[in-house]
């Protein structure tokens, strides 16, 4: 039975590593997602950095990538700037992509 219960805490250990390295790697994209959104939100310097920040902390309303998405869109349509819903998904998922490699060759 030692076997099986190795083996059942290695699969514990990788699911845990796993969901941590995620975790990471999403909070790495919602502050690249957050600068530059910054960016066309005509922010610089530390008003960058803090809105970057509220992206981040968005993301703890609730599981999933959509309250990170309705604050960037509602941000994003208050201050008028052209980006489609379809545009800002693609860019909130090449950040992921980007978020991920950094995190997995840290």
């Amino acid at each position: 039975m030692s076997g099986m219960d190795d083996r059942s805490e290695a699969y514990e250990n990788k699911f845990a590593h796993d969901e941590q390295l995620r975790f990471k790697a999403e909070a790495r994209r919602n502050k690249m997602l957050g600068l530059w959104a910054a960016e066309l939100l005509g922010k610089e310097g530390e008003d960058a950095e803090a809105y970057a920040k509220e992206v981040i902390v968005a993301d703890f309303e609730e599981a999933g990538d959509d309250d990170v998405f309705r604050k960037v869109r509602r941000d994003f349509d208050e201050a008028g700037v052209e980006q489609s819903d379809h545009q800002l998904r693609r860019r909130m998922d090449e950040f992921m992509q980007e978020a991920m490699q950094q995190v997995l060759t840290e």
